[in-house]
Order: C-alpha cells, then sequence, then structure tokens
C-alpha cells in the first residue's frame, strides 16, 4: 500500500466511523510525514496497532467475534450493498495492495469476500476511494 494510499484510508476512517485500523508487519508507516499530511491529522487521533502476525492475527479476530470482510474480486465476492449489517455485530475489513489485491492466506480466512459493484467496463476503484465507501456501508448500520 503506498503511503498516500494509507493516509486516505485512515482519514475516512476516522472520519465515517471507524474503530480502528489494523496493520499488516508489511504495511507502510501511518507517521510517514505524506501519509499524516493526507490523513490530515487523523493518524494521530484514530487507534491503530501493526498485527505482528499476519495473517494468524485474523484468527484472533475471529475467536473474538468478527465477521471477516475482504474487499477482493473473486469469482464467489458478493456486493457491498447486500451485506446486512445487525446492531451490535463486530466486522472487519480486509483491504489489499492495490495491486495484487489480499493475499491468498488472508482470504482464505475471511468469511467472505465482497465488492463495489462497478458500470461501464471499469473492474475497480483506487483502495481509498474503495475504502471510503465500505467503511460508509459498514459504519452506517445501526450500532
Amino acid at each position: 500500500m503506498t503511503i498516500a494510499n494509507l493516509g486516505a484510508i485512515i482519514r475516512s476512517a476516522s472520519g465515517l466511523g471507524v474503530d480502528a485500523v489494523l496493520l499488516t508487519p508489511k504495511c507502510v508507516d501511518p507517521w510517514y510525514r505524506r501519509s499524516a499530511r493526507v490523513s490530515m491529522g487523523t493518524v494521530f487521533d484514530l487507534p491503530w496497532v501493526r498485527m505482528q502476525s499476519w495473517p494468524e492475527d485474523l484468527q484472533t479476530l475471529k475467536n473474538h467475534g468478527y465477521e471477516m470482510l475482504a474487499m477482493e474480486l473473486t469469482d464467489d465476492a458478493i456486493p457491498l450493498n447486500e451485506v446486512e449489517i445487525k446492531a451490535g455485530q463486530k466486522v472487519a475489513m480486509i483491504l489489499g495492495n492495490e495491486g495484487r489485491g489480499v493475499t491468498d492466506e488472508a482470504l482464505a480466512a475471511v468469511d467472505r469476500a465482497v465488492i463495489i459493484p462497478m458500470h461501464r467496463d471499469v473492474d475497480s476503484l483506487n483502495v481509498g476511494a474503495a475504502s471510503a465507501i465500505a467503511f460508509w456501508h459498514l459504519c452506517s448500520a445501526p450500532r
């Protein structure tokens, strides 16, 4: 993930009500100057943590009752707007590298893959833009 994309993701996460951002061991540093600037400083307000055992840490989230979603173009992916979130339901969304996507190991650990339905032969959005749409959908559900 690029520094600018991470900053945009953190800004969207903060503004749209995400509780925290979990980073893989290989993810860029959110405190890099450009990331912090693109985040408009929200990187200093929104809790984030770098997971140490990826993708094994996904099982820890599952053990704590999180439904695991991955935003990835797969044959069995369902449209994001068909994902219903119930009050009190805990959800974790995995966003992949813009070029390579979500790893096979991470995909194997999630409950389901989701996509944002697109038009005009566009297959995907920038990960920063896609994350904002996903966060809005997931965080607008009853809590």
